[in-house]
């Protein structure tokens, strides 16, 4: 059977309670985990890059010293340590909850290897993401504090490293599982739910897309529709998926391969 690549981002909104400063919502992780589990054993032919967003852990740090503005001062280099503090506290408890689910994940951190250019992503090694699909194992990226040439510091949201890595690893399909069932055009009212954004479409439609009901520094929903959407230009036979993971199974079935609600995002 030939092999698929599949990017899956857990958002910070799914596996965080963004409202609440460094909260984590342990119950939802582990059952993400668990049906994470369940479609690799289904899916077996899926090769599994898994990045997951910082949720009220990073962005509120993130926030508070300004660090997506760049990082210059002494006060501004302790903010930056505080957000990689926090973006690695959740990590950890993500990884810990995928290999207690029998995942075999390994942490690929972006503070670590990857460098920005003015607030975008200019450097990241493929090679160990790539080394741990050809060996089997689950690489986990993640929203993290990362060094930046031009302005000392930033942060590069999970959406900005999966768009580094499709360059090299050309993905299938890239999920995007958040707390709500796609994008919507009237948020917050959440009553007109777009099926369907095709990057053509897109400069008719981005003003009627809102960010974020609570802090994101990385610019909620419209970034990721904005990040993805360049992805897709540039990809073939790419599909993008926005939904929700709140409903048990929906993860899973999205991850097989099966028909779930939420917004495609196509060329």
């Amino acid at each position: 059977m030939p092999k698929e690549t599949v990017f899956l981002k857990l958002g910070g909104s799914l596996i965080t309670d963004k409202a609440r400063p460094r909260t984590a919502r342990p119950e939802t992780i582990r059952r993400l985990a668990e049906e994470i589990a369940q479609a690799r054993n289904v899916r077996p032919d899926i090769r599994l890059v898994l990045g997951h967003g910082s949720g009220s852990f990073g962005h509120t740090e993130a926030k508070k010293f300004g660090t997506a503005g760049g990082v210059r001062t002494a006060d501004d280099w302790r903010g930056f340590t505080l957000v990689w503090a926090a973006a690695d506290e959740l990590n950890r408890m993500v990884t810990d909850d995928l290999a207690a689910a029998g995942i075999p994940v390994v942490r690929i951190a972006p503070s670590s290897c990857a460098i920005l250019e003015d607030g975008r992503l200019a450097e990241m090694p493929v090679a160990p993401v790539a080394s741990a699909l050809d060996a089997g194992l689950v690489p986990v990226v993640y929203g993290d504090a990362v060094f930046d040439r031009t302005r000392g510091g930033g942060i590069a949201s999970t959406e900005m490293v999966f768009a580094h890595l499709a360059r090299s690893l050309h993905p299938q399909r890239i999920l995007l599982a958040g707390i709500e069932r796609g994008v919507f055009e009237d948020f917050p009212a959440r009553k007109a739910l777009l099926p369907r954004i095709r990057a053509g479409e897109w400069e008719q439609i981005r003003n009627r897309v809102e960010g974020s009901a609570h802090t994101d520094v990385t610019g909620g929903m419209f970034s990721k529709v904005e990040a993805m959407l360049d992805v897709v230009r540039r990809g073939e036979n790419l599909a993008v998926l926005v939904f929700s993971g709140e409903g048990e199974g929906n993860l899973r079935r999205a991850l097989v391969g099966e028909n779930v609600e939420g917004t495609r995002l196509e060329k």
